[in-house]
This record gives C-alpha cells, structure tokens and sequence, in this order.
C-alpha cells in the first residue's frame, strides 16, 4: 500500500445511513407479524399488536403500502434526505393506522430517529430544527387524539419518544457542527498556506531581482557619465550590466522551473514514482561571488569566515546568504560608503552573521523597506533573531543569528551529494 492511500472507514461508517434507517424500521415491523401473526396463538397479548390486527384485507394493505413507503424513502436518504425523512414518517403512520394504533411503538420510532439524525448531521439548521418539529408534531397529534376520544388512560409513550427525537436531534446537530468546525480550520490553513507560499515568492523575487537591478542601474549609471571619456571603462561597466542581466534571468527562470516542478510534484501524489527534491538555487558558497560582483559596482566588499565553516541545512544556508544579499544591495545602493564588512561566524549551535559599513545609513525615499521585512521574516521562520539599524560610531548594521539545530552536518552534507 502506498503512503499516499488512503485509510479505510470503520466497517459501520460504510454502511450507509439509508440502510440503518431499513433495517431499525424493518426490525421493529416484522417482530410483531411473527409474534402474533405467524406463531402458534398463546394466552398472552399486547395492547400494542392485537392478534386480530392484520385479518383484514385492508389492514394488510395498509402495512404493505408502509413497508414500501419506508424502503422507499430509506433509499433516497442520502440523495433527497428532506423527502425521504417525510416518507419515513408517513410510513410509520400508516402502520400504526394497519394495526388500529392509537400510539407509535417506540421500537417503531426508531428508524424515524435514524433519519432525523442523519439529516441534522448533513442539512442547515433551519432544516434539521423543520425536520424534528415535524417528529415532535406527529407524536403531540397522537397524544391529542387519544386524550379527545377518551383511550387508554395509562402512562403515555409520547413523552419518553420525543425525547429520544431530541437526543437524536443533538447527536446529528453536534456532527454538522463538528464538520464545519473542521472544513473551517481546513480553509483557514489553506488560506494561511497560499499567504505563506505569497510571501516566500515575494522574498525570493525581491532577494533575486533587486540585487541585480541595482547594481545593473549603478553600472549602467556610471557607463553613461565615462562613455567619452573613458570608452573602457564604460565597457567594462556595461558588461558588468550584461553579467548582471544574465544571472537576474538565470534566477527568475530557476524560481519558475522549481514553482512548476512543485505543481508537478503534486500532480504525482499517488503514484509510485517520488518527487524529485528541489534544491536552493544560491547559498553562502555564493558570497564570494557576491562581493566580487558589489565591489565591481564600486563598493568594496570584504567577506571574513570565522569558525568552522561546514554544511548547513539547505533553509539555513539559503536564508543567510539571502541576509548578506539583501545588506550588501541596501549598502550599494543606499549607504554612501565605499566599503562593506561581512562576517559569518560559524558557532557550535548557531550561525551568526553581520552585514555593516560606515555609510550615511538609512535608507532613500524609494526604498519601500520589503528588504527588511523579508530578511527579519526568513530569521523568524527558522527562529533566530534579527536586528538592523544604525551604528553607534555610524553607518548601518545588519546582524542575524539563526540556530543550528544539532546533528544536522551529516544530513546537511549527504542532501548536498
């Protein structure tokens, strides 16, 4: 069995409600046509069943249309509840009528109950509230007609029935509020799964692009002022643009291809064959190149490595060179400075990392801050800390540290393979 399938239902779960509804009806009508009808005559009797109840043609007739009636509401229970719950009742009745009844057994009201259950589990409430007026009314019209033509004075049944339609009332309304509860909490975790999923797309579409989009504008503003100049230098700088234009579409296509091997990966649920995992796109063995490519730009990016650098988790490794990216394009872009410090400080439970210059600090009237936000999100998610502001002798300061969880070298370093 694949891990994929799903679990089977309880043996009485997969009976469906329709034939609960038959067999209690069908029980508690038969039991007394071979109690008093078809059995041998003894001295004992029922006020419920007298013996002589179905001698009549009529009588028979009446029991038969009952019997069908009940079979034929307890098979569209499901389709049409409303319907066959009224079929139910009218079948209940006219039994009675076919035994010359001036009350419904309780045995007999069962089926009635059953169906009212299972109406109130699956119908709104105005319905299923209808549904039990219409049980309680047909038992209140009983006990009417036998108090007005002065029958049997002795405890009435109408009582103790009504108050197994109430139980049976709850029981059903407790599940359909029950499942609504559930379908609730489901839609909610969906919703919150389709935000999350937003955000993370967002983060990553502004980690990527807006990198590269600066310093392509700074390269390509620098090319316009020493075109004439200085020809080499323009060139240089526009195939500083060219390099930065290739690696901002090289991402944007490996975010589309991992969005697209996900709704794949989905679309194989099921089946025997495993998706395939999906790896980060850059980490922290891309800083280097990162500093390489700011200080082209013009600001001088000096990376240092403390401690023992080792494999990370993929979430990890990627959040933190997300953070560095992040800092470094608001330290091109926003700082004024001519040089940027990074450090990665590999510690035994945690990775730390800053991100600081001597620059003016801040950010600029276009700056909408999503950076910020992102980079204090993806610390959030795998619970570590952020901070961002500015420096006491001046400048900006980018700090992080994002836990490392125990053990996880060997996983790190076999997921790398």
């Amino acid at each position: 069995m694949s891990a994929s399938s799903p679990l089977p239902l309880p043996l009485l779960k997969r009976i469906p409600p329709g034939l609960w509804t038959a067999l209690a009806w069908y029980a508690a009508a038969v039991a007394p046509i071979v109690e008093y009808v078809v059995m041998p005559q003894v001295p004992t009797y029922s006020l419920d069943y007298p013996q002589d109840g179905l001698d009549s043609l009529g009588a028979q007739a009446l029991l038969a249309v009952a019997f069908v009636l009940t079979l034929a509401g307890s098979a569209v229970l499901r389709r049409r509840t409303s319907a066959a719950y009224s079929l139910v009742i009218v079948g209940t009745v006219i039994s009675t009528v076919a035994w010359r009844q001036d009350e419904i057994p309780p045995t007999q009201f069962l089926a009635v109950d059953i169906a009212l259950c299972y109406l109130a589990a699956t119908r709104p409430r105005r319905s299923s509230l209808t549904a039990a007026a219409a049980a309680l009314g047909t038992l209140a019209g009983y006990l009417v007609l036998r108090l007005i033509t002065g029958g049997d004075s002795s405890i009435a049944q109408e009582p103790f029935v009504a108050l197994t339609v109430v139980i049976a009332w709850l029981i059903g309304h407790s599940s359909h509020q029950a499942r609504s509860h559930t379908a609730e909490l489901y839609a909610r975790a969906a919703a919150e799964a389709v935000t999350a999923e937003r955000l993370r797309i967002a983060r990553e579409m502004h980690d990527t692009v807006a990198h590269s989009i600066g310093i392509i504008a700074l390269q390509a503003g620098a090319a316009a002022r020493v075109i004439e100049t200085q020809p080499a230098k323009a060139r240089e700088a526009m195939l500083t643009v060219e390099m930065a234009g290739r690696e901002t579409l090289s991402g944007l296509r490996r975010m589309l291809g991992a969005l697209r091997q996900a709704d794949q990966d989905e679309e194989r649920q099921g089946r025997a064959h495993a998706p395939a995992p999906l790896r980060p796109a850059a980490g922290l063995a891309n800083v280097e190149q990162l500093a390489a490519t700011a200080t082209a730009a013009g600001v001088r990016v000096e990376v240092r490595w403390q401690g023992r650098r080792r494999p990370l988790p993929a979430d990890i490794d990627l959040a933190a060179f997300r953070i560095v990216q992040e800092s470094v394009t608001n330290a091109v872009r926003h700082s004024g400075a001519d040089s940027c410090q990074v450090r990665l400080d590999y510690r035994a439970d945690e990775l730390a990392v800053e991100v600081s210059d001597r620059g003016k600090g801040g950010g600029t009237s276009t700056d909408t801050g999503y950076g910020l936000i992102g980079m204090r999100e993806r610390a959030a998610l795998l619970h570590g800390d952020f901070t961002a502001g500015p420096r006491a002798g001046g400048g900006f300061l980018v700090a992080a540290r994002l836990p490392v969880p125990a053990g996880t070298e060997a996983e790190a370093r076999t997921g790398s393979r």
